[in-house]
């Protein structure tokens, strides 16, 4: 698995057709977003395009990946927690907004 921190719907979107664009490597089947995860777009009301923000990292890491991976049903999984450094004054300048993403590497123990 390939798991983002809060990019959801859009961002995931735009993540996979940068990839086959760029890498030639469709990354979809393998691809899972905590903000899709915690908040579910097409059943839930005004959650626009999913979750946002570091909570979703540790709610849906803690509660739905660990246990899989302790149980075998995930073997590893690289965990690419997102951010951006939104500022109203940068969006207002027209500049872009800085962002930031760390990998780890999440393995079970038979790995």
């Amino acid at each position: 698995m390939i798991l983002t921190g809060d990019l959801g719907s859009v961002g995931s979107q735009l993540l996979c057709e940068l990839m086959i664009k760029q890498e030639n490597i469709d990354i979809s089947a393998v691809h899972a977003d905590c903000g899709l995860i915690l908040f579910d777009v097409a059943k839930q009301k005004d959650v626009g395009a999913g979750g946002s923000g570091c909570g979703c990292s540790g709610a849906v890491l803690c509660t739905e990946i660990l246990p899989k991976i302790e149980s075998g049903e995930l073997k590893k999984v690289l965990f690419v927690g997102t951010g951006a450094l939104m500022s109203s004054i940068s969006s207002l300048q027209n500049e872009s907004i800085p962002s930031i993403a760390h990998g780890v590497l999440l393995k079970g123990g038979d790995v």
